[in-house]
């Protein structure tokens, strides 16, 4: 039983053991499907497979978009040296900003880190990167030749709470206050919601969610999103189980909605989009119904997406997340591994001063 390389994740086994919704090899499949995971698209699958079953999706990626990792100035330092950054390899879950599992299967590191040092010396990538990993895996490759990086998030726990009122009860007076002055505020505007999960969920609303989605995107950065209409209905049609959707409506009409997946252990919330700008919509429908469907639902854990310090003041604390980075051009190796040093130390303390931030009446750990 030998390892080999395939360019597609279409004919693998779909490995029901993921950690997340996001990490079975069935929603890469639905990737790859509607067209998200391709040469074209920058995301191609370079999968690697023993004969035993196990499975490590890798990405060859032609730029760093999706990743959620930022590594630009290192692709411009390549380029400014003469040097090409892209192609690297990447093992990730595309466009998803979640840790999980990246190994499925009975396979042991070294031989993988033996195959991907071997395909690299065939293909010269400058690089390969382990994103949104366990801490425990980026140890281990730490003694694989590869730098350990850190970034922070901010999430939810659930701590026991009883419904919202007692979750906003842990909370200072005044940042109490402040929250319930929010969520009021949309309601005097007209604003109201409404959460489907499953088979409440039609083509019609993911219609107009990828509409709110596109125009969202468009209005950001000026393209109209990494997924397509296409990867949504197929979510949809085999992962509804997985799927939460909050609408947001004016005076009954439609304006803005936000798309979750969900298991018993977790909520992950990943994609969203507004037709219109009303202050407080987008907490109200990434952040506070998110919070109220776990609290629903008793799910211990709420991953809302990267970025946002806008979360600390409405109950997300920090978190790690870990990736791990192996550059094979020496002199930038060793630049790479100062700055994954100096920029712990800096988040660290960012992280610290996050922690103080947050609304609670006393720490919550």
């Amino acid at each position: 039983m030998t390892w080999q390389w395939t360019a597609t994740t279409q004919h693998i086994a779909p490995h029901e053991n993921g950690d997340t919704p996001f990490h079975k090899l069935q929603f890469l499949h639905l990737l790859e499907q509607s067209g998200c995971l391709s040469e074209d698209s920058g995301w191609q699958p370079c999968v690697l497979t023993h004969g035993n079953g196990s499975v490590v999706p890798f990405f060859e990626k032609q730029h760093s978009y999706g990743e959620f990792v930022f590594d630009w100035s290192w692709a411009d330092a390549y380029h400014q040296n003469g040097l090409s950054y892209y192609p690297k390899l990447v093992a990730t879950t595309p466009y998803t900003p979640v840790a999980g599992q990246r190994i499925f299967g009975n396979a042991e590191l070294a031989e993988i880190c033996q195959q991907t040092d071997l395909r690299q010396a065939r293909t010269r990538y400058s690089s390969v990167h382990w994103l949104f990993i366990s801490s425990e895996l980026q140890q281990e490759l730490s003694e694989h030749g590869y730098v350990g990086r850190h970034s922070v998030q901010f999430h939810w726990q659930h701590r026991g709470y009883r419904d919202f009122d007692d979750f906003l009860d842990s909370f200072t007076s005044r940042k109490r206050k402040s929250t319930r002055k929010e969520r009021s505020q949309l309601i005097q505007a007209g604003i109201r919601t409404a959460r489907k999960v499953a088979s409440e969920i039609d083509d019609d609303d993911v219609d107009f969610f990828y509409r709110c989605y596109r125009h969202t995107y468009l209005k950001r950065s000026g393209h109209q999103g990494y997924l397509s209409r296409a990867f949504f209905g197929l979510l949809l049609q085999h992962y509804a189980q997985h799927l939460m959707l909050v609408m947001a409506y004016r005076e009954d009409l439609p304006v803005a909605s936000a798309l979750f997946l969900f298991d018993e252990n977790g909520l992950y919330g990943r994609y969203w989009g507004a037709l219109e700008s009303i202050p407080g919509l987008h907490f109200e429908c990434c952040l506070y119904q998110g919070i109220e469907f776990c609290l629903q639902q008793n799910i211990p854990h709420f991953n809302p997406g990267t970025q946002g310090e806008h979360k600390i003041l409405r109950g997300f604390e920090p978190v790690w997340c870990y990736s791990a980075h192996k550059l094979y051009h020496p002199d930038f190796a060793s630049a790479v591994k100062r700055f994954c040093q100096q920029e712990s130390a800096q988040l660290a303390l960012y992280k610290q001063q996050a922690e103080l931030l947050l609304p609670f009446k006393t720490p919550s750990y």
